[in-house]
């Protein structure tokens, strides 16, 4: 039987609720990623142009460190990543995730919290972000996950084993 593991990173716990959900219905273990530097009130202020996520999500090809904590994911088939979307992209730090797991041979997806924005550009970063370290996974089409609907259909749609 397929093993799935469910890493999510949440701001605000949004993403969080939806990444129990998700593995809950997976049957899936769960593990929480962490910035290296915790992010701050005021760091996560959107509307601050000189806040520490503005001025990082427009740093293109830039990383955020996570805590080295992530869990060995060598016993595990498929990996979901969870996150919120800032500036229409995951938060900077889920590229060093990806740069930090050895995601081959397994099957990725992905899915995001967001009140306005599609999945398109996310998948795109997703996918290059697997591209750049010449990964062979099967990266499956990701999507905005607000209701239980949403998670069911989605799940329906998986490649997974």
């Amino acid at each position: 039987m397929a093993k799935t593991l469910v890493l999510y990173y949440s701001a605000t716990n949004t993403t969080k609720n939806i990444a129990e959900q998700v593995a809950q219905k997976l049957n899936a273990d769960i593990a929480e990623i962490h910035a290296a530097q915790p992010y701050t009130a005021a760091d996560l202020n959107w509307h601050d142009s000189k806040s520490r996520t503005s001025i990082e999500q427009h740093q293109h090809d830039s990383r955020v460190a996570v805590k080295d904590d992530l869990p060995d994911i060598q016993d595990y088939d498929n990996i979901v990543i969870g996150h919120p979307i800032w500036w229409a992209i995951p938060p900077r730090m889920i590229a060093d995730v990806i740069d930090k797991l050895d995601l081959n041979g397994k099957n990725l997806a992905m899915f995001a919290t967001s009140g306005g924005s599609t999945y398109d550009r996310s998948q795109s970063f997703i996918e290059r972000s697997v591209r750049e370290n010449n990964y062979d996974t099967q990266v499956n089409q990701g999507a905005i996950l607000n209701s239980p609907r949403q998670i069911d259909a989605w799940i329906d749609r998986l490649n997974f084993n």
